[in-house]
């Protein structure tokens, strides 16, 4: 039987009761009181052969029966371990009474394979099942998830793991996913429709009085009221650091609240591979675990030169894998706070099941800064400008992230509030609210991808995009022009093209573009790492090499899922 919803205090509904992973429909429901205690480990399949069938099913994950859309019966779906060189074959039947689809995000394959509907297919109707095949040419973390309105929010995400031909690079004893998600017992049309009447209905960290109080002993009363003044004029929030937040999210990991204690194995000495995806629909983590270093050794499936670090941000649809090294018999937390730190997703690496280490605190939420709004004029005063006036004077090539914007004439209309005149470049910036936390946090441009660019051709020409929106309306687009008001993009097949992006926004956004590689360059024009999803921080600039090399039509998008439903979303065509 079904257990009755029951009314939770806040602290307690943002923990969750752990239950959330398991589907009554199937007779695997087990006694709240005992979720906590057996965390349910994600189904592994592995092989070349595949059957994947899709259900709504009812989940529990706060103490409240909801509907999810799951993958043979669960949420997550299950792990799908390939190994690179071999030909995949996935059947995938849909039994929901609404069209799905799966996109294999990150993998290298055919346009008709990438189930993308109005793309790559028509999708999978009621009913009906559709045949995945592709050859695996490459190897490492990524994941799958659904490209059908917001099925990816309800529950259809899994991770995918590919094993390299030769073998890893890095062996360990232990090898464990960590897919990092969001779950919401609110409809995720309501959601929408909340932000839309009020694009801050989930942001709880507004200014306060007592906030100004303590603004104006540290700095004040006339900063401090300068300072309330000039985010007044713009309607602008200081704490917007994300649209949807732990006010209405459960973060899970592997499908498991934080109360749930999902439980990661290791023994005393052993090398530990950890696989971080994030699968969320709209939350960015920052990773630690304290008590461990971690050692990254591959962004995005990619490996890269070991990096050594206390932490790290992990935006919307990345990978990162890590490898730690416990040298203590005890159990250590894996905790990834949400970048507007209102709650957390935990997980516990540990010697034996039941063991837990204790969860630290979350940081307190950090406001934005000038930088974050005004880009490089904030940081001492227009470093774009003045790299390209330099290039131009001394005959060197110009830096093609650092070059001063040109906005589109769409970006004037009713659907842009904001323009960043000069962006920054820096690379090295951590984000809000990891700067300077007395923690060594990954960056970019700590990232190397082992073996250079796939490709040593410059760029034969540039496309250049900004990153626009409204919050106040919560429009969001590229160049002002929304999804269904956009021509395709143009690649012509084989050609070696940079992408540059300039982000006008307050937001970060993590992009995604199917079916090719984006490799970022350093502010210099120098490769630095291979990436499906490259995140733009508020008002900055980056840059990456593209080589078209896959024919057909395919996907380009922000992969905060509202953002992409609400505009942000453009058609890239390769002939």
């Amino acid at each position: 039987m079904i257990p009755a919803p029951l009314a939770l205090p806040r602290r307690r509904f943002v923990q969750g009761l752990g239950a959330g992973g398991l589907v009554a429909g199937l007779g695997l429901w087990p006694r709240l009181d005992a979720a906590a205690q057996a965390p349910v480990q994600p189904a592994e399949l592995s092989g070349t052969e595949f059957a994947l069938t899709l259900t709504e099913a009812p989940v529990n994950f706060t103490g409240r029966v909801r509907t999810a859309t799951t993958v043979n019966g669960s949420v997550p779906g299950p792990v799908l371990r390939w190994r690179e060189g071999d030909t995949v074959t996935v059947r995938v039947t849909n039994r929901m009474p609404v069209t799905s689809s799966i996109h294999w995000h990150g993998i290298l394959l055919p346009t008709g394979m990438d189930g993308v509907p109005g793309l790559s297919f028509e999708g999978i109707a009621p009913g009906e099942t559709f045949v995945y095949r592709f050859p695996v040419k490459q190897s490492g973390t990524y994941w799958y998830h659904s490209h059908s309105r917001f099925q990816e929010q309800t529950g259809l995400y899994g991770a995918i793991v590919v094993e390299p031909r030769g073998g890893e690079r890095h062996r360990t004893q232990r090898d464990h996913v960590m897919l990092l998600t969001d779950w919401s017992d609110e409809e995720p049309d309501a959601i929408v429709a909340q932000l839309k009447k009020m694009s801050d209905f989930y942001n709880y960290n507004e200014p306060t009085a007592v906030d100004f109080a303590r603004d104006a002993s540290r700095r004040g009363i006339a900063q401090a009221l300068a300072s309330r003044k000039m985010w007044g004029q713009m309607r602008m929030s200081p704490t917007d650091l994300a649209d949807v937040s732990g006010h209405t999210y459960t973060y899970l990991t592997n499908g498991a609240a934080p109360a749930a204690n999902w439980t990661a194995l290791f023994g005393r000495g052993e090398r530990v591979r950890l696989r971080f995806v994030n699968g969320s629909a709209m939350s960015i983590f920052d990773v630690r675990i304290p008590g461990l270093k971690m050692t990254v050794v591959a962004a995005d499936g990619q490996d890269v030169e070991p990096v050594t670090v206390d932490e790290f941000r992990i935006a919307t649809a990345e990978t990162y894998d890590v490898i730690v090294e416990p040298d203590s018999d005890r159990a250590y937390t894996v905790f990834a706070q949400s970048i507007d730190r209102t709650g957390y997703a935990r997980a516990t690496l540990a010697p034996r099941l039941g063991q837990e280490a204790e969860v630290p605190p979350l940081d307190a939420p950090q406001w934005l800064t000038m930088m974050d709004m005004m880009g490089s004029m904030a940081m001492g005063g227009d470093m774009a400008g003045a790299h390209a006036h330099d290039a131009h004077n001394h005959g060197a090539q110009e830096s093609p992230a650092a070059r001063p914007a040109r906005h589109a004439r769409t970006e004037y209309g009713p659907g842009v509030d904001m323009r960043v005149d000069t962006p920054r470049t820096n690379l090295d910036d951590p984000g809000i609210g990891l700067r300077e936390n007395g923690r060594r946090v990954l960056s970019y441009a700590d990232l190397h991808t082992l073996g250079g660019p796939i490709d040593e051709r410059g760029a034969g020409r540039e496309i250049e995009l900004h990153l626009t929106g409204n919050m106040a309306r919560y429009m969001w687009s590229f160049d002002g022009q929304k999804f269904s008001d956009a021509r395709p993009l143009h690649f012509r097949y084989g050609e070696r093209l940079r992408v540059i992006l300039s982000n006008d926004t307050m937001m970060p956004h993590p992009i995604h573009l199917h079916g090719m590689w984006s490799e970022l360059e350093d502010p210099a024009g120098k490769f630095l790492v291979r990436k499906h999803t490259v995140m733009v921080q508020p008002a900055q600039r980056v840059s990456y090499l593209v080589s078209a090399d896959a024919l057909g039509r395919w996907a380009y998008h922000c992969h905060l899922l509202y953002h992409m439903e609400a505009g942000m979303f453009r058609e890239v065509r390769v002939s």
